[in-house]
């Protein structure tokens, strides 16, 4: 557990206003308690709020007041299920008094947004796909499927890191393997310790342990390598290893939504042909 924290001076008036302002926008019949008599101002008071975060009131009113206390992520936690705190309103609060972003919530149901489906179909010859911050392959287009195979994995499997190191297919398309491997379960690392809340994303952890002895070597060696340079080689049927130039971008930031984009690299005799090839209906076998 993290030592507590206490917000700096210039942000305790702020934190002030901003606890107040959450506190009279909810009514008493919204987290369960009688309406009770006239209340001089609108919302909780705050011994109501003291009481469902499980802390003295004092030590509540001190915090509003803007006082110089040290306050946890635990109680924060608490604090924003009280005051009903939408996910950036959440890491708002967690500025406000730590001075540093939340763990985040890993939403693993979300619906993709029909335009960003629309936006890959756009681009057929570019595979391209969507992840949440478990991982979990939400959607992609038809040349996501055809080098990747994703309409083939049961959709409780669907999970990129879970291929990864599980299906033999995966690991003859990346190129090498195990550099590349290790690489992208940097990045994985880095949304696990983002998500210590997540919804799953620890049991995925735990069954990825199970499922393979390298990433369960992999993961306990503690590893961190740096941000990938945006080149990845796949080994394409009859092209041959081809480079893709990929990025990411984060189309909604609370959902933890992100598009994961593939370019062959131009120029080159391998990428027009991965190019004629993904535009070639696949064999059915």
């Amino acid at each position: 557990m993290s030592a507590p924290h206490s917000p700096a001076q210039h942000t305790r008036a702020e934190l002030s206003e901003f606890l107040r302002s959450r506190r009279e926008r909810i009514s008493p019949e919204e987290v369960g308690l009688p309406a009770g008599g006239r209340r001089r101002t609108p919302g909780l008071r705050r011994e109501e709020v003291a009481t469902l975060a499980g802390v003295g009131l004092s030590w509540y009113t001190w915090l509003e007041q803007g006082r110089d206390i040290s306050v946890s992520s635990t109680f924060l936690d608490n604090l924003s299920r009280v005051l009903k705190l939408d996910a950036t309103e959440r890491r708002h609060l967690f500025l406000l008094a730590h001075q540093r972003l939340p763990p985040e919530l890993g939403c693993t149901l979300c619906e993709v947004p029909p335009l960003i489906k629309r936006l890959m179909n756009d681009i057929p010859t570019r595979p391209s796909y969507v992840l949440n911050l478990r991982w979990d392959v939400l959607a992609w287009n038809s040349a996501a499927d055809r080098v990747f195979g994703f309409s083939s994995v049961p959709e409780n499997r669907r999970n990129l890191l879970w291929m990864l190191f599980t299906s033999p297919a995966l690991r003859e398309l990346f190129i090498p393997w195990d550099e590349q491997a290790l690489q992208i379960l940097s990045s994985f690392r880095r949304d696990f310790v983002r998500a210590i809340h997540g919804t799953g994303i620890a049991g995925l952890v735990r069954e990825l342990e199970e499922a393979s002895s390298d990433f369960k070597v992999w993961w306990q060696q503690q590893e961190i390598h740096g941000q990938c340079q945006g080149v990845r080689y796949l080994q394409i049927p009859t092209v041959g290893q081809v480079a893709f130039e990929h990025t990411t971008f984060v189309f909604d930031e609370e959902r933890h939504l992100r598009l994961v984009y593939y370019a062959a690299k131009e120029g080159r005799p391998e990428s027009r042909a991965f190019e004629k090839w993904i535009q070639q209906e696949p064999i059915q076998v």
